[in-house]
C-alpha cells in the first residue's frame, strides 16, 4: 500500500515541475534581480510546500498559491540577506530603500510581469490612460481610432491585468 502512496506522490511533484516550475523560476528570478541560483532555490522550495500541501490546496488554486508563497520566500530571502548586510546586494538595497518598501517595490514587480502577459494593443492603452492620464478621446485622436475601440480596448486590457495578477495570487476588486 505504501509504494502506491510513494508513486502518486511522485507523480504529484514531477506534475508540480512540469506544470509551474518554468513560470515559477522566471518569476522569482525577476523579483530577485536576476539571481537564478537564490531564485532555483526558492523555486524549489516553493515546490516542495505545494508537494507538503497538496491535500489543502485544490488542483485550481495550485497557480496562485504557488506564486504567493513563491512571493513570500523571496520577502523572507531578502529579509534574512538584510540581517546579514554583508551579504546585501546593491540593487537588494536600493530596492528596498531607506523606508523599507520592499512590498511596494515587489509589487511593481509583480504587476511587470503580469503587464507582460497582455499584448501590446492593451499594454499600451493602459499606459496611456493610466501613466500619462489622457483620456479615451485623447487617445482615440491621437492613434486616429474610435474612441469606442479604446474604452474596448481599456476594457479587455483591465480584466486581462486582473487575471494574471490573480494568478500570481493577488486578490482585488
Amino acid at each position: 500500500m505504501g509504494g502506491s502512496h510513494v508513486g502518486r506522490n511522485e507523480d504529484l511533484s514531477r506534475v508540480l515541475y512540469n506544470q509551474y516550475a518554468e513560470a515559477l523560476l522566471a518569476y522569482v528570478q525577476r523579483l530577485m534581480h536576476g539571481d537564478r541560483q537564490l531564485a532555483e532555490d526558492i523555486v524549489q522550495e516553493t515546490l516542495l510546500r505545494a508537494w507538503k500541501n497538496a491535500d489543502s490546496v485544490p488542483p485550481e488554486s495550485r497557480r496562485p498559491w504557488l506564486f504567493v508563497t513563491a512571493r513570500h520566500l523571496v520577502i523572507d530571502a531578502y529579509r534574512a540577506r538584510r540581517s546579514r548586510p554583508a551579504e546585501v546586494t546593491a540593487e537588494l538595497m536600493e530596492m528596498a530603500g531607506e523606508d523599507d518598501n520592499l512590498d511596494q517595490a515587489l509589487d511593481a514587480v509583480l504587476v511587470a510581469d503580469a503587464l507582460q502577459t497582455l499584448s501590446a494593443d492593451h499594454r499600451w492603452v493602459l499606459f496611456e490612460s493610466y501613466y500619462r492620464g489622457r483620456t479615451a478621446n485623447q487617445i482615440a485622436d491621437t492613434q486616429g481610432i474610435p474612441a469606442g475601440t479604446v474604452r474596448s480596448r481599456m476594457h479587455y486590457a483591465l480584466r486581462a491585468l486582473r487575471l494574471a495578477l490573480r494568478e500570481r495570487g493577488v486578490d482585488g476588486p
